[in-house]
């Protein structure tokens, strides 16, 4: 494998949106090298994933589907609620302007 140079770092984090001083640069490729190294040699130990996989072939046991009626349950969480409506709460709209 070879090391991550600084220009490529620049460009990590420019996609990640971080604002590196230019003395960080250097020891962010070093870091990310040797990370690197790290994953090329788990994926030396690690092949298709198949020792990941079950050693016993049966299924999950299924269970009934069925409806809890918990009104008074929910009359107790909403209690505490500062606004509520319907029988949700009401929170403030937020809208990302990311």
């Amino acid at each position: 494998m070879s090391a991550i140079d600084e220009q490529t770092v620049r460009r990590i984090a420019k996609l990640a949106r971080i604002r590196l001083k230019p003395e960080e640069v250097a020891s962010y490729a070093k870091e990310l090298t040797s990370i690197m190294a790290m994953v090329e040699q788990l994926s030396e130990v690690v092949d298709d994933g198949d020792a990941v996989a079950s050693v016993v072939d049966h299924a999950l046991p299924m269970r009934e589907d069925v409806i809890h009626h918990d009104a008074q349950m929910v009359e107790q969480v909403l209690a505490n609620a500062p606004k509520s409506a319907y029988g949700c709460f009401v929170v403030p709209k937020v809208i990302d302007q990311g």
